[in-house]
């Protein structure tokens, strides 16, 4: 009877001991999927149109700041687009729902859209992590504006693009 008591303790003892190893291993590889995804979004430029002033400080925002809309329309044959906060957008959907959409969106310029369809699905998973990671704050950015609607605030104008050959 005390070979089996010793032998059960050393069993839950060792099997307590893989819990515990496996636990800063799961943390150390979560870590690395936001550090992948916080890489993602800034060599993607997503900061460029989704936080304020990102470029004018030459990407010298705290990324507290980060992806929290912009108030700078877009301006162009299509309307007046403008930034939205990523933050708040992550915080509302899945990572599998991300996924899809960026899978799948078709927006208006200057969105590069057709490059999310790129992103490899562990990179857009590790893109959401990362986001969600920063939680969501903020208000939201101004609504898209048709054609000949005139916007409020600044905008950068694009021109009418040349006619396709």
């Amino acid at each position: 009877m005390r070979t089996f008591l010793l032998t059960s303790a050393a069993a839950v003892l060792a099997g307590l001991s893989l819990v515990a190893s496996a636990a800063p291993s799961a943390k150390a590889d979560q870590a690395s999927v936001i550090e992948r995804g916080r890489y993602l979004v800034k060599i993607g430029g997503c900061n460029d149109c989704h936080t304020v002033n990102y470029g004018e400080t030459g990407g010298k925002v705290p990324p507290a700041q980060w992806l929290t809309g912009s108030p700078l329309g877009w301006s162009g044959p299509w309307g007046t687009t403008y930034a939205p906060n990523l933050r708040n957008y992550f915080s509302r959907v899945t990572a599998d729902q991300w996924v899809k959409v960026a899978h799948t969106i078709e927006t208006r310029p200057p969105m590069p859209w057709f490059v999310l369809r790129d992103f490899s699905e562990p990179d857009l998973r590790a893109m959401h992590a990362f986001i969600t990671s920063l939680g969501a704050t903020g208000g939201e950015s101004p609504a898209y504006l048709p054609p000949g609607r005139k916007a409020n605030g600044p905008v950068v104008l694009f021109p009418e693009p040349p006619p396709a050959k």
